[in-house]
């Protein structure tokens, strides 16, 4: 199937720092790409992919799991890690998750994390139905679109196949265990009014990982989406001073970063 316009992965080379970005479940790397723009615009080396099953139409996303989304950003970690000695990760919603367990995961290896209203659970008394549920209906109303701006939009499914979100929901109930193995800094931000993932969600992460270095910020402007909405340019600020912090003289004043190549698709 080709891709949607708009959802192409986004590949940036910088400098020695790089930011591998996760997008969310029946998303596309559309929402997340003005804040890759921006990592890529100070200097740092920047990954955007696009998970399988995504950017096309929902039936494709039906046939693919969650093995087949965090297989995706584990491999664009180790490319990063083969060429950058700073790495971070971070991600939108359940991109936040994917994000949290390569941090669990590949310890070291991760320098950071940034999350932006990251999901801890699938919501909802149809959630415990899901085993069943979803051998009797294909799909359920989408949930991309969450946004307090009126002039953005979200690329994404308007479907949610069902048994899709049951490996998403298996995919977060094993993560919640592995949450304690989140030992590096993490910087988590988050919208009070989210109609996508609750803030108990947040709640539940900061609780349980084994950071010492946290930093929370509250989106007060925003809905879930809050790369696209009145907030964005915080999230940015907030992560290029992160970044700067943890690893001093990788983030650039824009355009005196390292030339590099961008790429869509």
């Amino acid at each position: 199937m080709p891709l949607l316009t708009g959802a192409e992965p986004f590949r940036h080379e910088g400098g020695e720092a790089a930011v591998l970005l996760c997008h969310g479940f029946t998303g596309s790397p559309q929402p997340l790409r003005p804040w890759a723009e921006h990592l890529a615009g100070h200097g740092l080396t920047v990954s955007l992919p696009l998970l399988p099953g995504h950017g096309t139409r929902w039936e494709d996303l039906r046939v693919t799991g969650w093995q087949d989304w965090y297989a995706e950003v584990d491999r664009e970690l180790r490319l990063l890690r083969d060429r950058c000695p700073r790495v971070f990760v971070a991600g939108l919603s359940m991109g936040g998750a994917l994000a949290l367990r390569l941090a669990a995961r590949h310890g070291d290896a991760v320098s950071g994390v940034m999350v932006v209203n990251p999901a801890n659970r699938v919501h909802g008394v149809a959630a415990h139905a899901l085993p069943v549920l979803r051998h009797l209906v294909p799909a359920t109303r989408g949930i991309a679109g969450d946004i307090a701006k009126p002039s953005r939009t979200e690329l994404g499914y308007d479907r949610v196949p069902l048994h899709a979100a049951h490996s998403l929901r298996t995919f977060l109930r094993l993560l919640d265990g592995e949450l304690p193995r989140v030992t590096q800094p993490l910087l988590l931000l988050r919208s009070p009014q989210d109609h996508v993932v609750p803030p108990a969600d947040s709640a539940r992460i900061l609780g349980r990982v084994s950071s010492v270095d946290v930093t929370e910020v509250l989106l007060e402007q925003s809905y879930h989406v809050a790369t696209l909405d009145y907030d964005a340019e915080r999230i940015f600020q907030e992560s290029t001073a992160f970044i700067g912090r943890l690893a001093p003289g990788t983030v650039k004043e824009p355009g005196l970063g390292k030339e590099g190549t961008t790429a869509g698709g």
